[in-house]
């Protein structure tokens, strides 16, 4: 496992070289996603953004000197199409293997979980019973949830939210028969509508991780994926989340480079 002054090779150590690779335009722009408040969020009373991946984007501008752009969206999916366009520089994203055709991505730093949420008299009981003829399953456009059961469903159908913070909303105005979404997202949403229940257990863990466009190169991938482990190792993003305490959500176990 590597410490903060493990070096790689020689270009890590050339701060330039650095700086041209990850911010071209002489900024540094951070792809932020509000659609997961697990993540990131911004603040009723003052407009400010706040959470886990703003704070990690701070600390690695600061790490390259370079001045921060916050480029935010409502919804994973315009997240990664800004960061695969390099409209952006880095984002904040699930690790999916459809992302990873133009993004490169490093280990998580965080893991959170997926579950669904039904009506109280619906006849679905068990994560089992979700995928059947007739069931249609809510979820946020190009999330990462979206991805998933797109390739794991078989018999139920999926609607798609325009965000992930919409999902239960939609799932209502449509009357459909699961909502899908992370976890802490669907315990919030069930104190604004009483009268439904989680199902036990989670359908998948969702890796959160940061990415960069793939066009970036090697140095760049290699980069970032140090400096996520160096967080992680840190403590850094274990703080992150105490201080916006966030439930729910783990740090990712340390990976070696």
């Amino acid at each position: 496992m590597f410490q903060d002054n493990d070096v790689l090779d020689s270009d890590m150590l050339d701060l330039e070289k650095l700086q041209r690779v990850f911010a071209p335009t002489g900024k540094l722009r951070a792809s932020i996603n509000l659609g997961n408040p697990i993540l990131a969020n911004r603040s009723d009373d003052t407009g400010e953004l706040y959470g886990v991946s703003v704070d990690l984007a701070t600390e690695f501008a600061n790490r390259l000197g370079l001045e921060l752009e916050l480029v935010v969206f409502n919804a994973a999916g315009k997240s990664v199409e800004a960061v695969a366009a390099e409209q952006a520089d880095f984002g904040f994203f699930a690790i999916d293997p459809l992302r990873g055709e133009k993004l490169s991505f490093t280990e998580p730093y965080v893991l959170i979980t997926g579950s669904y949420l039904v009506a109280d008299d619906s006849p679905i009981k068990t994560l089992s019973d979700v995928d059947r003829a007739g069931n249609r399953v809510v979820v946020g456009r190009g999330s990462a949830y979206d991805l998933y059961l797109t390739r794991e469903l078989k018999f139920a159908s999926i609607e798609r939210a325009q965000t992930s913070p919409t999902v239960v909303d939609t799932f209502l105005d449509l009357g459909c028969e699961v909502a899908a979404g992370v976890t802490q997202q669907l315990e919030g949403d069930l104190l604004r509508f009483p009268g439904h229940r989680m199902l036990p257990g989670n359908f998948m863990t969702i890796r959160q991780a940061m990415g960069a466009p793939k066009s970036r190169g090697d140095l760049a991938a290699s980069y970032l994926s140090m400096f996520v482990e160096t967080m992680k190792s840190s403590g850094f993003v274990k703080r992150s989340l105490a201080k916006h305490s966030i439930q729910g959500a783990k740090v990712a176990p340390l990976v070696g480079i």
